[in-house]
């Protein structure tokens, strides 16, 4: 799932792509999100989220971890640099309030705030301008940044990371997601796949000083740590959790996977057809007697403090 904390530029899409980029982003919300829901409940339940809780939501994307915040009763901010996922936030958060007080989506009580951009956005100003942040969230798993490497954009989102705390109370809680061990994470082989078409001569354990969006790989057993070391930030815990992806059938887990983003450099360097084959056939090992697609992963977290 391609950081969120630094999106390198793209030239400008055509139009059809553009159609095609509004498809993924639902297949987003309707297919892939959900898969991280374990995740997001287990940072919460730890750090006891809730009414007091006054939160931003870096790479919010459309708005899921960010809902079930606002449910819990925290105050919510989020930022994200991809607009249609950032639409699909909006609509979900901005939700009307039906009578009984429920939102249309089971959208939040209180206003959330959703712009683009980072840390500096006009939305994460002024709602930290109200009251600091109690919890900054970096949940989209960092498996584009080499994090243990010294390119620009480690140090982006080091910077990222460190004007988000520089909003955030003396105490509070900077969280950072990553994928779990290979071992630990059936989804690596079929990610590899995208790596492997974008760029043959690349070796998965490779680690170069700019990596590329083909340079895809799990994160390291400290790249966290390293990170948050980058940011100034004090690690106070870590945890992991179990976040299968599950699919109903072939089509969806193909269509949830390219919703990630990490199969686009492979698709501009080949064509989508070809990687639409070939990450069906590296499904087929996960896909069951009943037709469903089942793959076991681990993700881990890292909370700091400011």
């Amino acid at each position: 799932m391609t950081s969120t904390l630094v999106r390198r530029h793209r030239p400008r899409p055509s139009s059809s792509w553009t159609r095609d980029a509004h498809a993924r982003t639902r297949d987003w919300a309707e297919i892939q999100e959900r898969m991280l829901v374990p995740l997001y409940e287990a940072v919460y339940e730890r750090l006891d989220v809730g009414a007091e809780t006054h939160l931003l939501g870096l790479g919010c994307g459309s708005g899921l971890a960010l809902l079930m915040a606002a449910a819990r009763g925290a105050t919510v901010c989020g930022v994200d640099t991809d607009e249609p996922r950032l639409g699909l936030a909006r609509e979900r958060l901005t939700a009307p309030r039906a009578p009984g007080g429920h939102g249309g989506h089971g959208g939040p009580g209180r206003s959330a705030r959703l712009g683009p951009g980072g840390p500096e956005s006009p939305c994460v100003q002024e709602a930290a301008a109200n009251a600091a942040f109690t919890v900054v969230t970096a949940f989209e798993p960092l498996s584009a940044l080499d994090t243990g490497g010294s390119g620009a954009a480690v140090s982006a989102a080091a910077s990222t990371l460190a004007a988000a705390a520089a909003r955030t109370e003396r105490g509070g809680a900077v969280v950072l997601a990553g994928w779990g061990p290979p071992e630990r994470c059936a989804t690596s082989g079929v990610l590899r796949v995208g790596a492997r078409l974008a760029d043959p001569m690349y070796s998965p354990g490779e680690r170069r000083e700019e990596p590329t969006p083909a340079h895809w790989r799990l994160c390291g057993r400290d790249d966290l740590e390293e990170l948050a070391a980058r940011a100034g930030l004090r690690p106070d815990g870590s945890g992991r959790v179990a976040c299968p992806f599950g699919y109903a059938d072939m089509d969806s887990a193909v269509r949830g996977l390219l919703s990630t983003g990490l199969f686009d450099a492979a698709e501009r360097a080949t064509d989508p057809t070809q990687v639409r084959k070939e990450i069906t056939e590296a499904l087929h090992p996960h896909r069951r007697a009943d037709g469903t697609v089942w793959m076991p992963n681990v993700f881990r977290y890292l909370i700091c403090r400011v």
